[in-house]
């Protein structure tokens, strides 16, 4: 799941140009008159929020070769700051509620990577897994923190300062949209920063960087505590469009889901966490639809992708792209 063949850093022109489209039609869709659209927006919305999400673990497993079971605990942690700072007669302004959120997810990604990135391997994917299950019990049994319960937020923070009513699903709609584009612009710059490179270098060969006198620590550290951030921000929009928080964010299953979507859209670059998340929530609501055994479909088509697709349908794409132009140029000669 490391191993330098896993990833697809570098995406040809035509997957490009395929994404700069499908960012396109998201910017439009709004504009589109259908049936159902508020429908629509938040379930796309909700779709964009979790693919934060998954470039946010991309950067840990797809780059720097850490598979964590434990990732949602910041994406949870980020949602119950903003219900524990928002009112319940007034919303909280966007940009100290978005901060302060984001930095309680960082804090805690912070100190408890510096435990468990001292671990490798499996060790380093079950010390993950224990400690968010140790965060998703201090929420789930106690009443102080809303217990199993959850925790409503009443207002969706307030962003009239700049002209933003985010109470409007079509305007919390393109609110997303940029935080997406922005994230995914950021870490590809991460990516192929000096930075980045280390990262990669981990991934590869971790003693090699070491021999060289890379301290491997404190650049696992990095990644952990941003990649931690970045998930605090998706858990931040998710509490605040649906309004609602609960120690589930916390669970096993969101951080499995996440991990599912970097693999199945292909790791390693960013895109391919995104194209995941799209098609995860898309297949599992069309299995959901078709039978209540969606779990078992699920679980039948990610293991054909696993089996047909190593480096996720991104890495397909460019199989098939790369073998159409083969064929076209045998065909011209």
């Amino acid at each position: 799941m490391s191993s330098p063949t896993a990833t697809l850093e570098r995406l040809p022109r035509s997957m490009q140009a395929m994404l700069v489209i499908g960012a396109v039609a998201l910017a439009a869709f709004p504009l589109v008159p259908i049936e159902g659209t508020d429908f629509y927006l938040q379930m796309l919305t909700q779709m964009m929020i979790l693919a934060i999400f998954a470039m946010s673990l991309d950067l840990l497993q797809g780059v720097t070769g850490l598979v964590s079971l434990g990732h949602a605990a910041f994406f949870g942690i980020a949602g119950y700051a903003l219900a524990f700072l928002t009112p319940q007669d007034a919303p909280m302004a966007l940009w100290w509620s978005l901060p302060a959120a984001v930095l309680a997810a960082a804090v805690a990604a912070l100190v408890i990577g510096f435990l468990v990135v001292r671990t490798k391997g499996i060790y380093f994917i079950m010390v993950t897994m224990a400690f968010a299950q140790m965060v998703y019990f201090l929420f789930f049994d106690n009443k102080a923190l809303g217990g199993s319960d959850g925790i409503y937020v009443y207002f969706r923070p307030d962003a009239t300062a700049v002209g933003l009513d985010l109470e409007n699903k079509t305007s919390f709609y393109y609110f997303t949209l940029v935080l997406l584009v922005a994230v995914y612009l950021f870490l590809r710059r991460v990516l192929f920063s000096p930075f980045g490179r280390v990262l990669t270098g981990i991934r590869v060969n971790e003693h090699r960087l070491r021999a060289v006198g890379y301290g491997t620590f404190n650049y696992k550290l990095a990644a952990f505590t941003l990649a931690g951030a970045l998930a605090g921000l998706a858990g931040y929009l998710w509490a605040a469009q649906t309004g609602f928080v609960n120690p589930e964010l916390m669970g096993f299953h969101m951080s499995a889901h996440a991990i599912m979507m970097v693999i199945l859209g292909g790791m390693g670059n960013f895109a391919g966490a995104i194209v995941g998340a799209f098609a995860f929530e898309y297949v599992m609501h069309f299995f959901k639809d078709l039978t209540k055994h969606w779990q078992l479909l699920m679980g039948g088509f990610i293991l054909l992708v696993v089996i047909v697709a190593p480096r996720g349908l991104l890495g397909l794409g460019e199989s098939l792209l790369g073998r159409g132009r083969k064929d076209t140029t045998e065909a011209s000669e």
